[in-house]
Formats: structure tokens, C-alpha cells, sequence
């Protein structure tokens, strides 16, 4: 997870800027932040890459979303020196039925919930032992303890197609902003994220560069403090900022924290054995063992997210150009 953040930074920058000012030929980007410290990266490499006036910072609450996040995006943008837009979009998850969804769900697992109660998604940890696949949902009665019970698939499916929306819309805010700006979209997926499918088909999974895909979690927070982002973005712990109950990416995805799944990932990508990544972790080869099944499994599930729209056949003049235009290629 060791990287040279100084010449990692300058790499990104150049990359940045070419990409964004020859490749796709826009005059800056967009970054949707959460206060968190993949966005936050992002957004303090576009203002290094492309100058503070050639990037605009959008925060995007929503009625779920914590206080914490608008806080942490107006510290960043401060402290970087790029504008930043509030763009509220909790008018039209409420139009659209998004909460209304959401609630029906819940009731299917929780016939007392009632909208306005807050909620989250778990899994249990891999580190504990083997564990079934079964959507389990956590509500916290107003003035009672938090209940955990299993949800029907179908209620599932709609609570997370109402989830993905508050994504997809997110997305579709900052496209409006790139076109009338005439910049590109910044993707904020790191490595672990993208290889994992920890992302929406179409919401934060969209964008017209992503450039801190190839890191790992770790070395992420890594260029964040070499970056001197403030220290209330680097300590503070990964979050979905999705549900209205606070929640961890562990408690809602990955079952780990992000320093193990970012080693049993590299070890996975090095063709290590689970043996020789527990000797590095602290943890039992076992246990190593169940996250590799997971990250296989998640990699075989979320396969089709990573997929471009399926044709008939191959449209080889298209991709040809595109291609051509990219790497100067001929083939």
C-alpha cells in the first residue's frame, strides 16, 4: 500500500489535465462531495490539475443525508480554494416516490415502521465466520432500541432501487452543471470500490474520468494527507451517507474494514496465498480466506455494472474512431 504520494499527485495531474482538456475537451470539472475522502481527493487533484476557477465542488443532500457531509464540503472547498454549489435534491426523490418506496419496503420487514424512522442496511462480518447472503434490515423505533430483521427479497430489491435513484439523480445534477459549464464529470470510485461494484450503474458509477480508480482505500487517505486535506475528512471513518441510520461501507458492503479488503484485494490481484496475507494483517488464514470468496463473488455479481450497453454486434467504426482519438492509434 506504500506509494510515493509527491509523484503519484504529479502523475494524476498530468493525466487529469490531458484527459480532461485534449481527450474530452472540456475547460474543467465537476466533483460531487461528500465530506468524504475519496471526493475530497478527487476534488483537491482537479484544483492542482486544472486551476480553482476551472472546478466547480457540488453537494447534493437529501433528506437522509448527515449534517456532517455539508460541514466537511464547505471546510474542503474553503480550504482549497474552489466554488461551491448546494444543490438540495430532496424535492425530487419526493416526487419521484423515492421515500414513499423506501418506507413500503421497511414495512414489509416492519409493519410499525413509519416514514421518517431511521434505517440501514447489514451484513454481518466475514471476520467473524461464514455468513448467508440473506437481506437483513436494521429500524430504530422513535424512543425504543434498534431491531434487525430479515427483509423480503422483493421488499429488498425495491428499498435498493430506491437507494440507487438518490445516486442516478445525484449524477444527473452534475451533468446538467458540466454542460452548462462545458466541463467534465470526476468520478470518485477508488480502486476497492470499482473492483468490488461498490457503485450505481448510471449514478456514481458515471463520469467522464475517474482518477483515483487504480488506487486502493488506503493508499487514497494516503494522498489526502499529502494533499493537506483537513484532518476532520482524513479521521473520519468511510460512510454511505445513504440511510437515514448512520452506517459504515463495512456494515452495508464490504464486511471488513477498508485496510484488510484493500490487502486481501492486492493479495488477490498478486496471486497471493491466503497464508501469506494473513501473516501481513494479523488475521487467521481462514478468515483471509473468506474475504477472497467474497471479493470473487462480488466480482462475478456486479460484473454486468461494469458492462457498456450490449448490441447485436460489435460496432467496430465507433470504437475504432474513439479509440483513434484516445491513443492515436490505427488498427
Amino acid at each position: 500500500m506504500t506509494i510515493d504520494t509527491g509523484h503519484e499527485i504529479d502523475r494524476i495531474c498530468r493525466v487529469i489535465c490531458g484527459q480532461v482538456r485534449t481527450t474530452l475537451r472540456k475547460q474543467g470539472a465537476v466533483v460531487a462531495v461528500s465530506g468524504g475522502i475519496d471526493s475530497s481527493v478527487c476534488a483537491a487533484l482537479c484544483a492542482r490539475a486544472l486551476g480553482k476557477g476551472h472546478v466547480l465542488a457540488l453537494a447534493l443532500p437529501e433528506r437522509h443525508s448527515s449534517a456532517a457531509a455539508g460541514t466537511l464540503a464547505q471546510e474542503l472547498c474553503a480550504g482549497l480554494g474552489i466554488e461551491l454549489l448546494t444543490v438540495p435534491i430532496e424535492g425530487v426523490l419526493e416526487e419521484a416516490g423515492c421515500y414513499r418506496s423506501q418506507a413500503d419496503a421497511m414495512q414489509q420487514a416492519f409493519p410499525a415502521y413509519r416514514t421518517g424512522d431511521p434505517f440501514k442496511i447489514v451484513l454481518p462480518s466475514l471476520l467473524t465466520g461464514d455468513r448467508l447472503n440473506v437481506p437483513r434490515v436494521t429500524w430504530l423505533p422513535p424512543g425504543g432500541t434498534e431491531q434487525t430483521a430479515r427483509i423480503p427479497r422483493g421488499a429488498y430489491l425495491q428499498l435498493v432501487a430506491a437507494t440507487n435513484f438518490k445516486q442516478r439523480t445525484r449524477t444527473m445534477t452534475a451533468y446538467f452543471h458540466a454542460d452548462r459549464l462545458n466541463r467534465a464529470v470526476c468520478g470518485t470510485p477508488n480502486r476497492l470500490e470499482y473492483d468490488q461494484g461498490f457503485f450505481v450503474k448510471g449514478g456514481d458509477g458515471l463520469s467522464d474520468f475517474a482518477p483515483i480508480a487504480h488506487l486502493y482505500k488506503s493508499q487514497v487517505y494516503a494522498l489526502g494527507a499529502a494533499l493537506g486535506l483537513p484532518q476532520s475528512i482524513l479521521q473520519r471513518r468511510p460512510t454511505t451517507d445513504t440511510f437515514p441510520l448512520e452506517q459504515t461501507q463495512e456494515e452495508f458492503y464490504f464486511s471488513a474494514p477498508y485496510h484488510i479488503m484493500d490487502a486481501c484485494l492486492a493479495g488477490v490481484n498478486r496471486g497471493q496465498t491466503s497464508a501469506q496475507v494473513a501473516a501481513s494483517t494479523g488475521l487467521t488464514p481462514d478468515q483471509i480466506a473468506r474475504i477472497f470468496t467474497d471479493i470473487e463473488a462480488k466480482r462475478r455479481a456486479t460484473q454486468h455494472l461494469h458492462l457498456r450497453a450490449l448490441t447485436v454486434e460489435p460496432i467496430d467504426p465507433i470504437e475504432g474512431r474513439t479509440r483513434q482519438a484516445i491513443t492515436g492509434s490505427r488498427r
